[in-house]
Parts: structure tokens; C-alpha cells; sequence
């Protein structure tokens, strides 16, 4: 069988197989439509492609992402800066943004402990959490990891490692899907959960 496709579409449609959610034929069709549009909006997509990874990076306070050294919920001083809500990804956060139920300030962990997996409290942000705590103004910490068997460990392991801070620590209530991960929850879901967040 003679190979139609040019080398350069071949290269491409086995980078978009690679991203998750996409196969062979969603890679196809978006292959299909740079090659019949206009060769403009190609450049501004490989533009915005290269600057996401020239210019995004983790904000030196929370690590959420950001393209300044701190994010934008950082520097905003109407934040409520006693009420931190912890979460696994920076993405997260985008969620619970979008609830406009929460205008405390947020800490990405940047993962979750597995140890099977060689993942320990030193591979994630948990030291500096503990920092931000203990300088006196957070007085509440929202643990909002996913209710995953690995998000509950992290959140039981950051209980007890912050326990002599006396600070109250609460979880996402019911509605949230054991096993599930909060990014892929709806809005009206999420904002209830926060609403009506547990104490541990």
C-alpha cells in the first residue's frame, strides 16, 4: 500500500494521538481542517502552542499557573487571606473559580501521595503549605483533593502535619463523586460542595 499522507501530516497526527481524548480519527479530522484554513490562524495556534510552554509558569506563592511571578488571585488583595482551599492540580482551581462561590486564596500540591508509585510528602508542596500556615493569618485550610483513595491519604497525611497549628480544616461535602476528580465536576455541584464543606 503507497503511504498518500506527506511526512509533515504524519508527524502531526501522532502528536495529537499522543494528547489525551484523542484518537486516530478526531487527530484526522483536526489535521483535515489547519490544512483548509487559512495558513494565519495555523501560525497564531503554533504561536499560542510555544507560548504556553515559553510562558506559563507555577506562581511562587501557591503554584497555581500564571505568566507573572504570582497569579492574579495572589496579588488581588480582596482575597480573603485567612481561608486557603488546597488543591491537586493548578487546573483545579479553574473549576472552582468558575463557581464564584470561594474568594480565598488556593495551594496546587502539584500531585498526590502514592507511594507506589515513589510519590512522598517531599515531592509536593506540602512543606511550603506549612509555611504559608504558619505565618498566623490562614486560620482555615479547605482540603479539596480528589476522592480518589491517594486524595484522601494526602488530606488525612496534611491533618495530621498541620494538627499542632490549631487551624480549622474542612472538606468539600457530599456531592462530589468517590473516585471522581473535581475538575470534571459541574459548577452548581461544586459551589454546593464548598457551601456546605465538613470539618475533619
Amino acid at each position: 500500500m503507497v503511504e498518500l499522507r506527506p511526512r509533515s501530516v504524519r508527524r502531526l497526527l501522532e502528536q495529537l494521538e499522543r494528547l489525551p481524548g484523542i484518537g486516530p480519527r478526531t487527530a484526522r479530522v483536526l489535521v483535515e481542517h489547519l490544512l483548509t484554513v487559512d495558513a494565519g490562524e495555523v501560525g497564531e495556534l503554533a504561536e499560542a502552542l510555544a507560548g504556553l510552554r515559553r510562558e506559563v509558569r507555577l506562581c511562587e506563592q501557591c503554584f497555581l499557573l500564571t505568566d507573572d511571578e504570582r497569579c492574579s488571585v495572589c496579588r488581588d488583595p480582596s482575597r480573603d487571606r485567612s481561608t486557603i482551599l488546597v488543591v491537586e492540580e493548578p487546573t483545579t482551581a479553574w473549576a472552582v473559580e468558575a463557581t464564584r462561590e470561594y474568594r480565598g486564596l488556593y495551594h496546587a500540591l502539584l500531585g498526590h501521595l502514592s507511594p507506589l508509585h515513589g510519590v512522598g510528602p517531599e515531592d509536593l508542596t506540602i512543606d511550603r503549605l506549612e509555611e504559608r500556615c504558619r505565618g498566623g493569618e490562614v486560620r482555615e485550610l479547605i482540603l479539596a483533593t480528589n476522592p480518589t483513595v491517594e486524595g484522601e491519604t494526602t488530606a488525612l497525611y496534611i491533618v495530621r502535619r498541620l494538627q499542632p497549628l490549631s487551624l480549622t480544616v474542612s472538606r468539600p461535602a457530599s456531592g462530589v463523586p468517590v473516585g471522581g476528580d473535581l475538575s470534571a465536576v459541574d459548577q452548581l455541584t461544586l459551589a454546593q460542595a464548598l457551601q456546605l464543606r465538613r470539618k475533619l
